[in-house]
This record gives C-alpha cells, structure tokens and sequence, in this order.
C-alpha cells in the first residue's frame, strides 16, 4: 500500500522525525508521516479517534496498559481521542524511511455510523454497537487493506466531491472494523461468552470441529434461529458469511500444520475438515498467495537459514 512516487517527490521535507504531511475534510484528516532517521520515544497525540496503518518500514509501539510492540506494513491501529502514542524507529534510514498514516476521524461521524448500525443492524443479544475505546491493534484483511488505498488516493485527489467520496468510504470503514473486532472478540473469548450468547457458541463449535462436515443448517440449529436469520446475523455482527468463517479457520490451522516437515498434505487437508485437495488447494492460495506444497517448502527453507 504506497503513495505514487509523485507525492513523495513533491511534498515539502521539512523534519527528518516524523515529517508531517496532511490533508482536511469534512469529518477526518489524513495525515502522513515519514521518518528518515533512527530515533526514539517520540511523542504522538491526536484529539480525535485515529486509525493509524503502516505502509513502509517498522515502528515499535509503546500504548498504556500494553507491551511494546512490532508495528508492520500490513497493520492497523485503532486508538482513542487524546491517546499518547510513545514510537521508536529501530530501522529508518535516509534511503529507507519508514512511513505510516494516520487517519483522525470525527466522533460527530463514527457515532452517526454506530447510530445507523444500532437501528439497521442490530445485535442479536440487545448490547449495542460502540466505539472501540482501547487500543486495538489488527492485520489489515483485503477488504480494509483495500478502502485504505482508495481513502490513500481519494484524500490526494484534487476533486470537487471528494469530500462525499471519502464519507461514504468511512462509513464502510468503520463497519468492517467494528465487525471484525466483534468478531476477534468472540473468537478469544467464546468459552467465556458461550453460555449466554449464541454467536459465542457457535464460535466455539466451529473451532472444536474443524475437522467435522459442518453444515450452516447444523449451526443454525445451535444458535435456536432459522437458518436465513442465522446467516443474516452472522454476517452483520463479524463481518463474514458462516462458510468463508469456518474456511478462514481452516485455513489458519492448515498453516499450523504446515509447519511440521513431517506432515503429508493429504492427512492436513482432512485433519483441517476440507474433502478434497484441489479445493484446499484454491481457498489456501487465495488466502497465502501460494500453494500449501510451496508455502511448507519456503517454511522449511527459512527454518534451515
């Protein structure tokens, strides 16, 4: 995910540390940052909630209530108004810098988002959708790594209605992050939400029987709804159909178990619930880039490097 070359050439360099380049709209400002110079615990604020993506290089990250950690091209971070930011740039360089964005958008727009959420979408065990108000750190899925290109090249375009452009892709924007925090939610804690919510169970199910057929009729059954409201809720609270969930699991553990040298592809794929090679085979190129065969032999390749 980069700028064109053109807008790094034409901006004005004017500090090494978190060069500073911004652009203002309506309900968010983006702003993007370069840094050409190893340095430490630099200071960054922001009056309003940020999403902050890396696009180049590596930060370490210092947040209240949190261990330092790697920040990498490929993640996001969500954080709340007024939240000190404390970064080291362990790597940066003048050939190499490091540059991340930080998008601030307006409370006034993420609660009329939550709001429209809440009325035509609500959760099924009557809590509300609210704004995430702790530090959330993610890999950015293909969907989100996809809005923060357009909201990249939007932001710098010199068009009339781009202000209309950019909302409508925040809106899109908030969602798919409030669903897939919903979603890492249930996912870390399904045991200890399991009892009283439904959603929560039928996480847990499908972990512990990812090596089962499992049907959306069955989970359905398990979750006491019709098999449409079942699939309808599903999607609306994590963001994803029933299927490409349970797919998307199999998937992470197929890459467990590729790890081990000692494994034949055969008995992963069927430990891992798919029936068939060629379509374990696609969903896992399709999610990795590469075929379960390649990514085992680069596994074992970097390990013996």
């Amino acid at each position: 995910m980069q700028l064109s070359d053109k807008f790094f050439k034409e901006r004005k360099l004017e500090h090494l540390v978190e060069n500073q380049t911004s652009y203002t709209l309506n309900n968010a400002a983006m702003h993007v940052f370069e840094t050409h110079l190893q340095a430490e615990r630099v200071m960054l604020q922001f009056d309003q909630p940020v999403l902050a993506s890396m696009l180049i290089g590596k930060k370490v990250m210092h947040l209240r209530d949190k261990k330092a950690f790697d920040f990498l091209p490929g993640e996001s971070l969500i954080l709340p108004s007024n939240e000190v930011m404390c970064i080291d740039f362990p790597e940066a360089n003048q050939d190499n810098p490091t540059r991340c964005l930080a998008m601030a958008i307006s409370d006034e727009k993420i609660n009329k988002v939550i709001n429209l959420m809440n009325e035509e979408m609500p959760k099924h065990d009557g809590s509300e959708w609210t704004l995430i108000d702790y530090n959330y750190h993610f890999t950015n899925d293909a969907s989100i790594y996809g809005i923060i290109q357009r909201l990249l090249y939007l932001f710098t375009e010199n068009h009339p209605s781009k202000d209309f452009f950019v909302d409508n892709m925040l809106q899109e924007l908030i969602i798919r992050i409030l669903q897939g925090n919903a979603r890492e939610t249930y996912m870390e804690h399904a045991s200890k939400l399991g009892s009283h919510n439904r959603l929560a169970y039928v996480i847990e199910y499908i972990g512990a029987h990812l090596d089962e057929p499992i049907s959306v009729s069955d989970l359905s059954k398990k979750a006491c709804m019709s098999e449409s409201h079942f699939h309808k809720t599903f999607k609306e609270e994590l963001g994803i159909t029933p299927i490409d969930y349970i797919n998307s699991e199999r998937i992470k553990l197929a890459i467990k178990l590729l790890k081990d040298p000692t494994r034949k592809i055969k008995e992963i794929y069927l430990e891992c619930g798919f029936e068939n090679r060629s379509y374990f085979n696609r969903l896992f190129k399709r999610k990795i880039n590469v075929s379960p065969g390649e990514y085992q032999s680069k596994f074992m390749d970097d390990t013996l490097h």
